[in-house]
């Protein structure tokens, strides 16, 4: 085996060492426990990297949180009168449990998805879907999607409706400040 080899395979091992942590020695006390704030530190120490940052180096972040966004307010307030279950800003979805009157002879129910595709406030920016559920008896149920519902166009456009009339409270708001 050639000196240059040999050369080569001693410092690949060497790098692959220290980088294992092998050749420092670390208080195990000064370590974070937590893999995200050891990351952090690791980063802040110069010994790694983060894609995240090297991606968004030079972009500007742009934070709207759920009290800012009209669409998000109006729908919460157009349905606060059903039980939800999933309420998630970041994913942009708020879905209601199974809800029924109890008007009607068979059990009937529906469940309402509503999924905010921007947050700008027109009527392409949110979807509502609307599920209805038929039990003839406790085993036997039935689930249906009802496209293009009264039910579905109906909120849509009191959302709408509501978020405008928000958004424009808030631009009053801003022009007597």
């Amino acid at each position: 085996m050639p000196l240059y080899s040999k050369i080569v395979l001693l410092t690949i091992y060497l790098l692959i060492l220290n980088n294992c942590g092998g050749l420092s020695k670390m208080d195990a006390r000064k370590v974070p426990v937590n893999a995200q704030e050891r990351a952090k530190k690791n980063i802040e120490e110069g010994r790694g990297y983060s894609i995240g940052n090297i991606l968004n180096r030079d972009k500007n972040t742009n934070y709207e949180f759920s009290t800012s966004n009209p669409m998000w307010r109006a729908s919460l307030e157009i349905l606060d009168f059903l039980p939800l279950t999933t309420v998630d800003y970041s994913g942009g979805m708020i879905i209601s449990d199974w809800y029924t009157n109890n008007t009607s002879s068979n059990e009937e129910s529906i469940k309402i998805s509503v999924r905010f595709l921007s947050n700008e406030v027109r009527s392409d920016s949110v979807k509502v879907i609307v599920h209805k559920k038929i039990c003839k008896n406790n085993s036997s149920c039935s689930i249906k999607v009802l496209e293009n519902s009264t039910i579905s166009k109906e909120l849509t456009t009191s959302i709408i409706r509501k978020a405008a009339l928000i958004e424009n409270d808030r631009k009053n708001e801003k022009k007597k400040n």
